[in-house]
């Protein structure tokens, strides 16, 4: 079968009539991770591929709607399956409805975190949508698409809903896979720096629709499973720097302690960074997760306030927050909190308990999300119990998400609102200095990451020759990006004056490692500093000297939505992306600009 996996805009970009934007839209309103491929969809992918079917996964997620419209034209598949998230659930009416119109002879699944807890609403609201995957789709997808190569009826496939006769009807429920290693590894025919090791979460905080997705405990994939998928991606990505995305990472201490352990066995050499809680660390798993490459730990903090802690059932404690952050600090690992306003019982005095507890806990970075009611969770079913939320609004509204604080009252609404506006984004709150690392290098002994950085501290304290010691010894020791350790020796060299040498070590680097952003833009300023008779004239050169966790990508599809090949509509089992720009999530994009809306929503009648 002739299958066509499709991450769907928004809405239709480019237009300003009624299927266009929502009102009020302003560029940053969309969270820039929007715009990467759900793993979900590269998983179907691998299967189908593995499965034998012809396959082709396209993310057109910024793509401007008359190309999108080109696009489901030219490409004649037979399935199309679509990724449905709140925030593009518009797009998904529209892609299905488009590809009814081209190919009125295709099966259009949807599948994803919106439409599970929404299947029968969004067969009711979206006719040219065939069937809906809920939950966990693997063996469900694989199982429609079997069928339709058959010639046979898709009707009570377990796991699904349908129409029969017009009657929209939930088939039984599907068990989740629980082996996850019997299913097709994504990253055996897929590039991208994205990688999940498990699936589901223990916990059941009151936004959150983990649970919903992928059913109530934890599964995960064996450490073999999952260092192969590590050596296979690695070996072929141009920065060797990987996410992994998990809900809860170490929700298993001892699986990832071990995972740790043969990383370091294997003599696997990249980076990493993880989403966990702050009540799943321990002092040796955090050693071993830096001895083993993590460069980044983010924590699902969400308020400072236990009082708002315990309305959102986190389980967690302030006293547990401060303690992981210490702990993580403690081997050099920067540490990221995922920050909330907006929850049950926010007030203007838990939201300044916050503030003033972040002051306390100093973590390296801090970014603030507004409330999203997302369908399945406790949120959402609350709201409708207390009847200010029907869901019929997420299918006759046009808002991106539904985002609104669920109880405050409009004063305090307005004043979470305005700091929100003037402090989205990703913050710093701690910097490490080299006393700092002079410590965590002690701990953690001849490690590479920790010369690199208090050799970085060194820099930025003047001391040249400290700060070159330090990095030369992490390139000794096999520094997994070394084109960041020429980075940082071409701007000692610059900060002596010797722009020959400078010049020398980012040739050295465009030799040995060449794709990191910070690299490219600093090459890219001394060219044109030198054309502009710069050494000379006496005028400035401003070079960057940062070795941070931050990943660049080419805009190649699928992963991000980048340009299409021109044979992008030709079924070949292979379909190779051109060269693209790059894209770099810096600091500047992380993170929603979207604030509160109103609070109530009411009831339609």
């Amino acid at each position: 079968m002739r299958v066509a996996l499709v991450y769907p805009p928004p809405w239709k970009i480019g237009d300003a009539g009624p299927d266009g934007p929502p009102a009020g839209y302003r560029e940053g309103d969309l969270d820039a991770d929007f715009y990467q491929l759900p793993y979900g969809l590269l998983a179907l992918g691998a299967a189908s591929l593995r499965a034998g079917h012809q396959v082709k996964v396209l993310n057109l997620s910024s793509f401007p709607w008359e190309k999108v419209e080109e696009v489901v034209a030219k490409v004649d598949a037979e399935v199309w399956g679509m990724s449905c998230w709140t925030a593009n659930r518009r797009g998904v009416k529209l892609v299905s409805e488009l590809v009814k119109r081209k190919h009125p002879r295709a099966h259009v699944v949807v599948g994803g975190p919106h439409a599970t807890p929404l299947g029968p609403e969004l067969l009711g609201h979206y006719p040219s949508v065939d069937t809906v995957c809920v939950g966990e789709g693997d063996v469900t997808f694989l199982e429609i698409v079997s069928r339709l190569a058959k010639g046979e009826d898709t009707q009570g496939i377990a796991g699904t809903v349908y129409r029969r006769d017009g009657e929209v009807i939930e088939a039984a429920e599907r068990k989740n896979v629980a082996d996850l290693d019997q299913l097709a590894c994504p990253h055996h025919y897929f590039d991208t720096h994205i990688m999940m090791t498990s699936r589901g979460c223990p916990w059941s905080c009151t936004f959150c629709g983990a649970e919903t997705s992928w059913g109530r405990g934890f599964r995960a994939n064996s450490t073999d499973y999952v260092l192969d998928a590590m050596q296979r991606v690695t070996s072929r990505l141009p920065v060797k720097m990987i996410q992994i995305k998990d809900d809860t990472f170490t929700t298993h201490k001892k699986r990832v302690l071990e995972l740790c352990q043969k990383m370091r066995e294997r003599k696997m050499s990249f980076f990493w960074s993880c989403d966990t809680r702050v009540d799943l660390l321990s002092d040796e798993l955090l050693k071993e997760m830096r001895l083993a490459g993590c460069q980044r730990l983010s924590l699902g903090v969400e308020s400072g306030s236990q009082t708002i802690l315990d309305a959102i059932e986190k389980k967690i404690t302030p006293g547990e927050i401060l303690e992981s952050t210490a702990l993580a600090k403690k081997y050099g690992i920067k540490v990221r909190y995922y920050m909330m306003l907006g929850n049950r019982g926010e007030t203007r005095e838990t939201f300044a308990e916050t503030l003033r507890f972040l002051e306390r806990a100093r973590p390296h970075e801090y970014v603030f999300s507004c409330l999203s009611i997302y369908p399945g969770t406790k949120d959402f079913h609350a709201a409708e119990k207390a009847g200010w939320l029907d869901r019929k609004e997420y299918f006759t509204g046009t808002f991106q998400e539904l985002k609104t604080p669920f109880d405050a009252d409009d004063a305090t609404m307005q004043f979470l609102n305005e700091w929100f506006f003037a402090n989205h984004g990703l913050r710093t709150a701690y910097k490490d200095t080299s006393r700092d690392y002079e410590e965590i290098l002690a701990r953690l002994g001849d490690y590479h990451a920790a010369h690199m950085d208090l050799g970085a501290a060194y820099y930025h304290e003047g001391k040249l020759d400290e700060a070159e010691a330090h990095v030369r010894r992490a390139l000794e020791l096999g520094y997994p990006c070394p084109g960041l350790v020429y980075n940082h020796l071409a701007c000692i060299a610059k900060a002596r004056g010797d722009v020959d040498a400078m010049m020398d070590r980012f040739t050295e680097a465009a030799k040995a490692d060449p794709q990191h952003w910070v690299l490219i833009q600093n090459v890219n300023a001394a060219r044109a500093w030198f054309k502009n008779g710069g050494p000379g004239k006496g005028l400035p050169l401003e070079l960057q000297v940062r070795h941070d966790f931050q990943l660049l990508e080419r805009t190649a599809q699928p992963t991000l939505p980048g340009p299409l090949p021109d044979d992008y509509a030709e079924w070949k089992p292979a379909l190779a992306a051109p060269a693209a720009e790059i894209f770099v999530k810096t600091p500047e994009v992380e993170g929603s600009t979207k604030g509160l809306g109103r609070r109530k929503l009411r009831v339609v009648d």
